[in-house]
């Protein structure tokens, strides 16, 4: 019986086991070609749109986060070394208990029961050259004033802190307040900067007469708000004020701890504060609006209150706009407010 080598094959129409042809996709119709298109499409922009969210929240967020903590350099000197002034270092809590104040105390050469506090502005220090402060701690030594110079938490020669537009700044301030008035003090000036002037002014609707602020001189007040931030944005960015304001002011609280709807703004507006105010403004500053140093004024009913508005002046630079001037005005006003006191003692 012979065997063939020879392979079977398969039967007419089929295939052998194992030597089945590989499947081929089924046609496609172009409706099917084109919807698979446009999903794929959308996917692509709406991972696109997607990032863009990302990176516009990621961007206004980190704005947020700068205006929190602004740059603020170091302390590069001290009054003894800038202008001959014995000073002393000294540190306490904050009228809220949550930050500490770090400060140079410098006393009069004669004793002497008047103090003038400096409350300096954002981005910058107790030293704040461009003001400049170790040049009125001079003056206001020689006219037989102890000057305290301090730093606000942000600024802080200790921990920083956030900045909070003044909410936690002007318990730091009131607690200076009452650090000089342990010292003696029975007249305290403070002399404020900026958004240290307008943190004054919100301190001042916290103290009362036996134990507050006497008297204010406030140099280009600056007050927190949608219109201010939109203003100091628009001197780094180009950004829209819609919705890169409303983001950025959003986003604050979870870095400061306050959202400007929480500060005193429209009350520090209105109020007709009980003690001298001199408001000192340049017509030229792009940073705090000159409307609002104008309403404030306009406000004021003590017979020792004035305003000066100094043309061309920017933004914290009066005193080296009109430096004679400035010196003249500022200790007419300091004497005058010296001279009510003692007529208020002796009577």
């Amino acid at each position: 019986m012979s065997t063939s080598l020879t392979p079977s094959l398969p039967a007419a129409g089929g295939f052998a086991p194992g030597l089945l042809p590989p499947l081929l996709p089924a046609p496609q119709s172009a409706d099917f070609v084109g919807a698979r298109l446009k999903h794929t499409a959308l996917a692509v922009v709406s991972a696109l749109a997607a990032m863009l969210l990302l990176a516009v929240v990621a961007f206004h967020g980190y704005a947020a986060w700068v205006i929190a903590h602004p740059y603020v350099p170091a302390l590069y000197s001290n009054p003894q070394t800038e202008k001959g002034l014995a000073y002393s270092d000294v540190s306490f809590p904050s009228k809220s208990g949550r930050t500490t104040v770090h400060g140079w105390y410098i006393p009069s050469g004669a004793a002497s029961d008047r103090t003038v506090v400096f409350s300096h502005g954002y981005g910058a220090n107790r030293e704040e050259t461009w003001v400049p402060m170790y040049e009125l701690a001079s003056l206001l030594h020689g006219l037989h004033y102890n000057v305290f110079m301090f730093d606000y938490g942000y600024a802080s020669s200790g921990k920083r802190t956030a900045a909070t537009g003044g909410r936690e700044e002007s318990k730091q301030l009131l607690a200076a307040v009452q650090y000089v008035r342990s010292q003696g003090a029975d007249e305290v000036v403070v002399w404020g900067f900026s958004m240290g002037a307008g943190t004054a002014l919100q301190a001042a609707l916290q103290t009362d007469k036996t134990d507050g602020i006497d008297a204010m001189i406030l140099d280009s007040l600056f007050l927190p708000s949608s219109d201010s931030l939109y203003n100091n944005l628009k001197q780094y960015t180009d950004l829209p004020r819609n919705p890169s304001v409303p983001l950025i002011e959003w986003m604050l609280p979870f870095f400061t701890g306050s959202s400007f709807s929480q500060l005193p703004v429209k009350q520090v507006l209105s109020t007709n504060y009980t003690m001298p105010i001199f408001i000192m403004h340049g017509t030229a500053d792009s940073i705090a609006p000159i409307e609002t140093a104008e309403k404030i004024a306009a406000s004021q009913y003590n017979s020792l209150s004035r305003e000066w508005y100094v043309e061309g002046a920017i933004h914290e630079l009066l005193f080296r706009t009109k430096p004679k001037e400035y010196i003249q005005r500022a200790a007419l006003f300091l004497s005058q407010v010296d001279a009510a006191r003692k007529s208020t003692e002796a009577a």
